[in-house]
Formats: C-alpha cells, structure tokens, sequence
C-alpha cells in the first residue's frame, strides 16, 4: 500500500498520493469527462472488485458537435511531425542493472513504442560491460566502449536494414562539474563517424577525472594537459560549453537534465551564463523528466522539506518548467530561445522484483519534433527550431498552435512580428490518441485501452522585456511576473473540425512585445492534493512493503497525473 512520507508535516502543501488507499495490485483507470474546475481527475483510478480481473475500458467521452471546417492552413517549411527521445541508457551506463541489451532497448523504442529517432546517452564514466551485458576484464571510458561496442552494432544494424529509416546517435550524459547532468551530443560534420567518436574521447579526457593513462599516449600528447582539477566548479563547466563552441560550433549540443533533481544545482544566473556563452549549444531544458517509475516521482528524492519545494516534480515536470512564472518563464521574458523537453531516461523499469526506475523510450514521454529530420544533423537543426510539444502518457499526439496576425502567422519556436493594436487570432488544434500505454498489470504486456481525456488547456502568456545584464540584479531574477493564465479552455469551449482535431480559438490585442505557450492535463482544476487553482502541485512519494503493489501504485499514479506542455509563439510588436 503506498502512503505518504511520514516525515512530512502535514501542513505544508506537499499533495499525497492518490493511490495511499487502494487495495494491493488492484488498480484500473477511468476515463471521464473534463471541465474547467472539475473537482475529480479526468482519469482517477478505482478498485475492481476481482483483484485478478484486467482494468475495464473506459466508455467513450462524448463528441462535441462537429464545427465549421478550419480555414486552409498557411504554408508551412517542409517537414512532418517526428517522435523522439533523447536521453537513453543501455547496459554501458553501470547503473541500469544490466536489464535490456542495446539491441533490447533499440527494440523497444523503434518496434514496440514507434519512435522516429533516438540518442543513446550513456553516463560518461568508466563503463564495466559492452552492449549485451558482457562484463568487461577492466572498465574503459565510455567513449571508448562507445566506438567499440555501440556504433559498430548501430550500424551494422542500419546498414541490414533494420531501423534504416530511423535516426540513431549517440551522445553521453555529462557528470557537470558543480551542477547535475547534462547531455552532450558532438556530431561532427559526419555523426558517429570516427572523428565524432574521437572528438566524445577527447571530451572525455579533457572535461573529466578520467586518468589520462585510460587514453592512447599519442592522443593525450595531442590534446595536452586535462582541462580541469576537481571537476566541480561551474568555471570548468563553462570551460567545457567554450571547448563544444570553438570546435563544434554547430554540430554539439549540451542539454540541461532533471535541472531541479537535487537542491542548489544551479542558479538561474548560471544557466544565463551558459546561454549567453553559447545559445546554438545550450537552448534545450528537460524540463518533464524521466525516471518516472521510481517511488519519488523523477528520481527527486530530496527531504520532504518545505525547503525543497523547488526540488520536486509537480505533475511528473520540474519545478523550473512547471511553475508558472518561474525559471523557465523567467529566460523566456528575455527572449531567450530555450526549449523543454521530455526524456524517458530509461535504465530499467523494474529489477530483481524490488526497484523500479522509469518508462521505455517513447513508452511514457514523447518529444513531438517538426522537421525535415533525415540524419542527426538535421534533427539537431530541427530541435533548434523549437517547433515541438512534450506530453507525458500520451495525453495527447498531435498539437497546432498557431498565433495569426496581418502579417503572417507565427507557430512554436518562431516569432510573429505584428504591429500595436492589431488583432492576433490564436488558434489550438489537438488530438489524444485512442488508448495510451497505461498497462494493467505493470509488465503484463496487457493494456487497459484507457482513452486519454484532456480536461483544460491553459493559454498562457508573459511579457517580454528584454535581456537580462551580467552585473545586474536583473540576472539574477528567476521569476516573470506577468506571467498569467490569458484563457482557459475546456470541453465546452472546443469544437471538432472536419480532420477530426479539437479546435478552439481566441482573439487579443497585440500590446507589446510577449510569448505565448500551452499547457494542458487530464486532471481538473481543484482535484485534492494534485491541483489548486488549475495549478499543479508537488507530487508525494508512493511507497509500499509489496513491492508488486508499490509497482502498480507508481504505475497508476503516473497515469492518472497526465500534462503536456508546448514551446512558446513570441509576438513583437513594430516600434512606433
């Protein structure tokens, strides 16, 4: 039975899981209908009463009216919506407890989960096995087992055909000195070749603790004296993002992971910096973070303190995303072009019957990419662009958001220059999918056919003031407070179009310079412990002695808990 840390003082606004009653491996989901301040979720799990039963399928939500077809869409750069995810572990990262070879979790994102394109990002760090679980007679550097073990096998892979029309790569996830993790992709002009395997080895022995003994001698004689000392300090970070700048300035990469996961990790002052130095590099944020099978949701297992409020997940997102106007509107206020995103993180979903960790890829979180994506390259272009949605449990699968002016129209990741006063007409297309992944029970290869419900979509909106100055007070400031909840919509409010999305649209008054960006959930406005005013709250530790239990309580939690968050449209208004 899970229940809620006891350590916990009551008073404090932790919300607790919905799941601390139900009776042990008896949990099914429900779909019902949304609305704007609903007080029940619109998925809430109840008990069969045949604890051996599979979940029954929810009814169908009731169809709104069919509405006018949408006026014909504007022309749009080439490309199609793609699917990804771009952080993943195989059995080369020592803490996956050695559950899915590599062709196991290829197999898992490509087949089963239907992803488009993937980036391996294993730990750099010494590795002790190769791709099928091998243990090694002594560890090398991952780069070294990366050009061993995993390129090869991708591309012999690719070149028999099979995943031929997927994008692979692989990239590594950084131990930053001072901060958290961070993934770093260097592609190259020729990914995975072997100047990209050679330059992840240099990174390696330069930005690490990596004994320069475990590289070749005429390597490290080329490279010269390693970059750092303790390697934790935020200078030998930023001496890393200068390195990818000067070599690789359009072919790498440095993802900011689980920002929050641990308290003081960073300051917002340091992720400006990191930006500044380079924005080409650092422009992406895992702001819904994997690890979601994990007892505290995200792997964020700090004291269950009022002072680490900002070090929880607050729907299964960090804080630094999840807070309205917080961190994330905060950079946005600047102008900043710095995206979320949503990663499985996977190492395993459940070992040795005790310990569970996190969804496969494109299992649970889904990054939806729009692009011409044919090579790593190209998807690094893309993820660039900002034109993405991330949604966890697959609440919904496909988004149009779109911000129309006299002047054009402006989509996620773009800017919509307008003039002062004129009217922008905003409009929000979505689909949910006929079922989502939601198994009953947890591993049983059965799915409950549950039909994800949106309940509310929030249209939010920020000012944009402009950069903040290092020096100044200013770069320091992690909060917009302009950011507002311009509308919410709910089921009355959208209508079905003739190509079977839901549509709803909202005209306001171009005032000044601003962003727009979405939010929606399944849940209701005001559902006890997980939503307060439409806003999340952060979520409880689910525990358990029966550890199959335990497993399905975290399983069901997750899926009664679903979001999904869009990139911000920003408006500039002409000068007068």
């Amino acid at each position: 039975m899970s229940t809620f840390p006891t350590a916990l003082p009551t008073t404090l606004p932790f919300r607790r899981s919905l799941f601390s009653t139900l009776a042990i491996g008896t949990l099914a989901l429900a779909g019902c209908g949304g609305g704007g301040g609903s007080s029940a979720p619109a998925f809430f799990p109840t008990t069969p009463s045949t604890p051996t039963a599979a979940a029954p399928a929810p009814g169908p939500a009731p169809a709104p009216a069919p509405a006018q077809p949408a006026d014909p869409a504007p022309s749009v750069p080439p490309g199609r919506w793609t699917v990804g995810d771009l952080h993943i572990h195989t059995m080369q990262s020592d803490d996956t407890q050695q559950i899915s070879t590599l062709d196991q979790v290829l197999g898992k994102a490509f087949d089963q989960f239907g992803l488009d394109w993937a980036a391996l990002s294993d730990h750099l760090r010494l590795s002790s096995y190769d791709n099928d679980g091998n243990k090694l007679a002594a560890q090398i550097p991952l780069s070294e087992g990366m050009a061993k073990y995993q390129v090869p096998r991708i591309k012999a892979l690719q070149a028999s055909g099979k995943y031929a029309d997927k994008t692979i790569f692989t990239a590594f996830e950084w131990d930053m000195p001072s901060h958290d993790h961070g993934n770093v992709g260097i592609l190259t002009d020729n990914p995975m070749s072997d100047a990209a395997l050679k330059a992840a080895n240099q990174f390696e022995y330069l930005f690490t603790n990596r004994a320069p003994a475990l590289f070749p001698p005429a390597d490290v004689a080329a490279w010269g004296p390693k970059a750092g000392t303790g390697y934790n300090t935020h200078a030998e970070t930023l001496a890393a993002i200068t390195w990818l700048k000067k070599n690789y300035p359009d072919t790498s990469y440095l993802q900011i992971n689980h920002p929050s996961r641990n308290p003081g990790k960073y300051t917002i002052a340091q992720l400006r910096e990191m930006n500044d130095l380079a924005p080409n590099i650092v422009f992406s944020l895992e702001g819904m973070v994997g690890n979601q099978m994990e007892p505290d949701r995200g792997g964020y297992n700090s004291a269950y303190i009022a002072a680490n409020l900002p070090s929880r997940t607050y729907g299964g997102v960090d804080y630094l995303v999840a807070k309205l106007g917080g961190t994330w509107d905060a950079l946005l206020s600047e102008g900043r072009r710095i995206w979320n995103v949503a990663d499985s993180d996977y190492h395993f979903t459940v070992s040795q019957g005790q310990y569970s960790s996190g969804y496969a890829p494109g299992e649970y979180a889904r990054n939806h990419l729009w692009g011409d994506i044919k090579d790593p390259k190209s998807l690094l272009a893309a993820m660039r662009t900002g034109k993405l949605f991330a949604v966890n449990g697959g609440l919904i699968d496909a988004l149009d958001f779109k911000v129309q002016g006299a002047k054009g129209t402006g989509e996620m990741g773009s800017e919509l220059g307008v003039n002062s006063g004129e009217d922008l007409k905003i409009t929000i297309r979505f689909k949910s999918p006929e079922r989502n992944n939601f198994e009953y029970q947890l591993g049983s290869g059965r799915f409950a056919n549950v039909k994800p419900v949106v309940d509310h979509i929030d249209l939010i909106a920020g000012d944009v003031t402009g950069p903040e100055l290092p020096g100044t007070p200013g770069y320091s400031r992690d909060t917009n407070p302009s950011t507002r909840v311009l509308k919410r919509f709910t089921r009355s409010d959208w209508k079905l179009d003739a190509d079977g999305y839901f549509t709803v649209s909202y005209t306001v008054k171009a005032a000044n310079n601003q962003y727009f960006r979405l939010r929606g959930t399944n849940l209701g406005t005001d559902v006890p412990n997980e939503t307060a005013g439409g806003e999340p709250l952060p979520d409880a530790q689910t525990t358990g002695t029966d550890n199959v239990a335990r497993f399905n309580a975290i399983n069901a939690r997750n899926y009664s808990d679903l979001w999904f968050y869009s990139n911000p449209v920003f408006v500039k208004v002409a000068a007068q």
